[in-house]
């Protein structure tokens, strides 16, 4: 039987390989979220701090702890330089902190003007953002922030060639 079918060869590896990146990824992702929640709901539920600040607090946090896991141990991005990383991160991440906080600012208001919410006990009502950024949270990290940390942030691209690849088609 060939290889293709056997499941045996380069094609086999490296898609075993990209699962086994995917998994380290998901865990990075779960670390950081665990810190990104405890800062939310320390900030909004001890300190009174209203839960869109928080919210968007405990993303800076929970970014912050994502990057350095990703850069060492998920994607070992060794021979990439860290200020392109910081870089390509920060733009990665703008768009991720803005899904998350307008996501979860945006869920938790059109769920709390529906009149049955309203008929819940208090502690279910004022809670209500928790289970919005837990979905918007999940939602974010497969759409956005995987794919464009996979595809973008923790690999060497030369712009000037893509630039002027692309140049050139543009004059042709």
């Amino acid at each position: 039987m060939g290889t293709r079918l056997t499941g045996k060869g380069n094609g086999a590896k490296r898609h075993s390989h990209s699962i086994w990146v995917f998994c380290k990824a998901q865990l990075s992702a779960q670390f950081a979220s665990v810190v990104d929640f405890l800062v939310t709901i320390l900030l909004a539920k001890a300190f009174g701090i209203f839960y869109l600040y928080a919210t968007f607090t405990g993303s800076v946090v929970g970014g912050m702890v994502n990057c350095a896991i990703n850069y060492g141990w998920v994607f070992h991005a060794k021979n990439v330089k860290k200020k392109y990383v910081a870089i390509k991160y920060l733009l990665v991440w703008g768009g991720s902190l803005l899904f998350n906080t307008w996501g979860t600012f945006a869920l938790t208001e059109w769920i709390t003007d529906m009149t049955w919410i309203n008929k819940l006990p208090g502690f279910y009502v004022t809670n209500v953002f928790l289970l919005c950024k837990i979905v918007v949270a999940v939602l974010v990290a497969f759409i956005w922030n995987y794919q464009m940390q996979r595809l973008f942030v923790y690999r060497n691209h030369n712009f000037r060639l893509f630039l002027k690849h692309h140049n050139r088609k543009l004059i042709k």
